[in-house]
């Protein structure tokens, strides 16, 4: 017992320790309550990992509700998208619910808190209600207006609802306590005059609830156990804990706000604001840019699910915000891919080799593994010619002892195929290697269990046969930014500091039995990386994203 103790992080701690008390596990729901006014990025997917991971340890109903209280940035466009991001990592929600599901309860509540005494119509401008808020240090000024008869307030409040007050003419605020040494209790906005359409609601509300009023009470509304929130939320815990009291009786059940801190992510940004401009400056493409951090633009570049639930997992849940090295989100895609890519050969930056000793015409279809990983996943057939392409930086004329790839005069082994030997160059006007010669050794077939085929050579090159080859797209991608946090400098644009090779268009020779891959289908090119098939992909012509090099190309660049 001891050790399930130790495993469990604080927020599991807060759970345990309120399953001792006065919490049943039949009690505990949890909720993942994004607001549709972007797509999710790869910090929602923690929350979303943090949330619907709970409801599974402890068999417990997870919501998925949209927090849509603000018409002006939201859109149904986003919900579908929010929805597809959750269902592709393989969670399920027990309810799909929205804020505006309870705007006519939130609105009766607000009715209720006015005959009370306990919310007030103020008819002055946001600036000037800003100035009287006062500061950390000295208390607030009451509103000249926080002392309207209930009379008044609510003929005020029934005249907002109804579309007869111009926007920014009125708003409801809470009366608590102008002089709280929390300044969120200093008499909070809870309703704004929008005369906007709603994505769900159509133009039947000309009022709109503010997140704080809005959140506690849906939570109160569908029985939420646990509100887990980043740790901005913090300061809002105490007016959370106010409204909820407002509205429940005793004995009502109350959910309970609890607070974790934000993982950062190094060479990225996450504020959907700046991830907004990146697609109307047209510094990407779409929110679902394999370069964005984006859930639908990992998803498109070649992550899987179980690579970011396994990011989410190994950076856990703290109290403290830090930053997580985006080489760490690479290392778990490159761990779950290894696993389960095929293996397949691609040449993306060519340089041809004829073997002058193999007969002209002549092709085999050689034996090559699809996973050594994955015993059960076979292996398929790969064409081999006469001419072959391998990659430029395979081959030098002259090298020294420590280059173990393709040179005159040495021998290398071709995978799945042949020894070769370097023999001679073909080169163009300029001095430009546009051939190579070789020769190949016969009995060196790979597999065929020959003494020759034993033998020791130092390297091993991917190829693929000029004759059956078939030339794809393919996108290398990158970091997008230089710096490890590109909106640190508060005086500099961001994007000024944007990965000008962030995304490079190649065109790659690959082997014939990529001509059938699906969209989103994962591979390993063979001493290149992992790739995927974009949806831009047509039958004529196919487009391969890179998901992550094999290796850490970015520690090398560090350290020079």
């Amino acid at each position: 017992m001891s050790e399930v103790k130790r495993s469990l992080n604080f927020i599991e701690q807060i759970i345990e320790e309120d399953l001792k008390s006065d919490y049943s596990k039949e009690k505990l729901k949890f909720r993942f309550p994004p607001e549709p006014n972007g797509y999710l990025h790869i910090g929602h997917a923690s929350s979303i990992c943090l949330n619907f991971g709970l409801g599974e340890k402890y068999n417990a109903p997870v919501n998925l509700r949209f927090d849509d209280t603000n018409p002006i940035k939201e859109e149904s466009a986003y919900v579908d998208a929010i929805k597809r991001d959750v269902e592709w990592l393989g969670f399920k929600w027990a309810n799909e619910c929205y804020a505006s599901d309870y705007f006519q309860q939130l609105y009766d509540w607000a009715v209720d808190m006015i005959k009370n005494g306990n919310a007030y119509v103020d008819s002055q401008a946001s600036e000037q209600i800003a100035e009287q808020k006062g500061t950390p240090t000295e208390p607030g000024k009451e509103s000249p207006y926080r002392n309207r008869s209930a009379e008044e307030n609510l003929e005020l409040f029934e005249n907002m609802k109804n579309g007869e007050t111009a926007e920014g003419a009125h708003v409801l605020r809470a009366k608590i306590d102008m002089a709280s040494p929390n300044m969120l209790m200093r008499d909070p906005v809870m309703y704004r005059c929008l005369h906007k359409n709603h994505h769900r609601t159509g133009d039947e509300w000309k009022i709109y609830p503010m997140y704080d009023w809005a959140h506690g009470e849906s939570d109160f509304i569908e029985g939420i156990s646990h509100s887990f929130c980043t740790l901005e939320f913090l300061p809002h815990r105490e007016l959370y804990n106010w409204f909820v009291e407002k509205v429940s009786k005793p004995g009502d059940f109350k959910p309970k706000q609890r607070e974790f801190a934000r993982r950062n992510l190094s060479h990225t940004v996450v504020s959907k604001r700046k991830l907004l401009q990146l697609v109307e400056r047209g510094i990407v493409t779409s929110w679902d840019d394999p370069r964005m951090p984006t859930i639908s633009g990992l998803r498109r570049r070649g992550y899987t699910p179980a690579s970011i639930k396994n990011f989410a997992e190994s950076i856990g849940v703290g109290k403290r915000e830090n930053i997580i090295d985006v080489a760490h989100l690479e290392f778990c895609v490159r761990e779950d891919l290894n696993k389960t890519a095929p293996r397949v050969m691609g040449v993306l930056d060519p340089v041809k080799v004829v073997i002058t000793n193999y007969e002209e015409g002549k092709e085999e279809w050689l034996e090559a593994e699809n996973n050594p990983e994955d015993e059960s996943a076979g292996y398929r057939q790969v064409p081999f010619s006469r001419e072959i392409y391998i990659e430029r930086e395979d081959f030098k004329e002259s090298a020294n002892r420590k280059f173990f790839r393709l040179t005159l005069g040495k021998e290398v082994r071709l995978k799945n195929a042949y020894i070769i030997k370097g023999e001679d160059v073909v080169k163009d006007e300029e001095g430009n290697i546009v051939e190579i010669h070789c020769t190949y050794d016969p009995k060196s077939k790979s597999g065929s269990g020959s003494p020759e085929s034993l033998r020791k050579v130092k390297g091993t090159l991917h190829w693929v046969s000029v004759k059956h080859a078939f030339e794809a797209e393919v996108r290398l991608y990158d970091r997008l930014f230089t710096e490890e946090v590109p909106d640190a400098d508060k005086e500099r644009d961001f994007v000024d500091v944007i990965n000008p090779d962030s995304l490079k268009l190649i065109t790659g020779f690959l082997e014939p039995s990529l001509k059938e891959a699906g969209i989103n289908e994962h591979f390993q090119f063979q001493r290149i990386g992992y790739f995927c098939v974009d949806k831009d992909s047509k039958e004529e012509k196919k487009v391969f994203n890179r998901t992550v090099t094999l290796r850490d190309s970015w520690a090398k660049k560090g350290k020079n």
